[in-house]
Formats: C-alpha cells, structure tokens, sequence
C-alpha cells in the first residue's frame, strides 16, 4: 500500500540569537494562524497555505529593528525544513507540480521538483523596494531558505505585472498550488525516479 507523504504534519522549531521560530505544516488539519512581525509577509504565508490547501501555524520573532533579512531568510529555511518532512524519501507522491498563476493584472509560472536538490530560478521584476511592510530586496533570501532546506528545485518566472502586491502574491499562490500538486498521491512504494531514490 503506498503512502502519501511521509507525514501529514511537520512541526519545526528554529531558536537562534537573532530569530525565534515555531512552524507546523500539515496536510490534514487546515488551520491557519500566522503571528509574524512583517504583516505583508504573513499575508502572503496565509496566500500560500490557503491555495495549496495546508494547514500552517507560525509564531515567529527576530531582530527586524536591525532590518528583515534575519526573520525573512529564516522563516524560508523552516518552511523548506517542514516540506522536507512532509516530502520524506519521495515514496507515494507525484514529486513535481506546477501552476500557472493570475492574480488580477500579474501573472505567474511556478515549477517545482521535490527532486532532493535545491535549486533556485527565480524572474522576479519589482517596481519598489517596499511592498506594505515587506523590504523585497528579502524575498530572494527566504526563496533561498525554502530550496535549500526542501531540497527542491523551484522556478519562478513573474510573466507580467504592474502592481508589486499582486506579484508577489501570484507567486506565493502558484507556490501553494504547485506544491499540492507535487504532494498528490500515487500508486507507488518507490520514488518516481529512474534511480529508485531522490
């Protein structure tokens, strides 16, 4: 009998000097409560999990009066920790999903293989270096995190956009939609590799 994902929750906790982290992923539960200093930031979590179906629960603090880097890039590396478990050794899952994503104006292609590489390939072209409460110049480190601890390879191509609200926000839902997709069940004991292993 194959199984889905190697757990329908992952709970991850990440305390450092400069950040204090708790994240639960799941699959099952789709509760959402998010409690981050960078409001945009959480918006687009929240985006993310109701799109891709997830339960997510985050609590997070860090030193944003030094600036957002720290909390941005950290909450990327747990996130990708928490995928990484959902993921597991690949056995049971479709492994790569994709979405092509509006949002209003802007439009998004998110690809993505839970391959156990990380690999990065992100288009993202914004008009300000300030969207709400977010410092963008971050973003790129928190898709960092997430590829690197997830061990995936992500694409994220931002087709067109005027409005930098409704790009990232095509981005973060085309992510959770990819990601589902990737997580969906098959017939199968064996990842689906040539190699019988990720």
């Amino acid at each position: 009998m194959s199984r889905p994902i190697a757990q329908p929750r992952a709970e991850i906790t990440r305390t450092t000097k400069e950040t204090d982290i708790t994240l639960s992923l799941s699959t099952d539960d789709l509760a959402r409560e998010i409690d981050i200093p960078v409001k945009f930031l959480a918006h687009m979590l929240d985006a993310f999990a109701a799109h891709g179906r997830f339960g997510l629960r985050i609590r997070a603090t860090g030193d944003t009066e030094v600036d957002q880097h720290h909390l941005v890039e950290d909450l990327g590396i747990v996130l990708g920790q928490a995928i990484r478990d959902l993921v597991g050794g690949g056995a049971g899952i479709e492994r790569a999903g994709w979405c092509r994503m509006p949002m209003d104006e802007a439009l998004a292609d998110i690809a993505l293989d839970c391959c156990g590489r990380g690999t990065l390939v992100e288009r993202i072209r914004l008009r300000d270096r300030w969207t709400g409460d977010l410092d963008t110049a971050c973003l790129r480190e928190f898709w960092l995190g997430v590829v690197r601890e997830s061990r995936m390879a992500l694409h994220i191509d931002l087709v067109r956009a005027d409005n930098d609200h409704h790009a990232i926000e095509a981005c973060f839902k085309g992510f959770g939609r990819a990601l589902r997709a990737a997580l969906m069940p098959v017939e199968s004991n064996e990842p689906i590799s040539t190699k019988g292993a990720l």
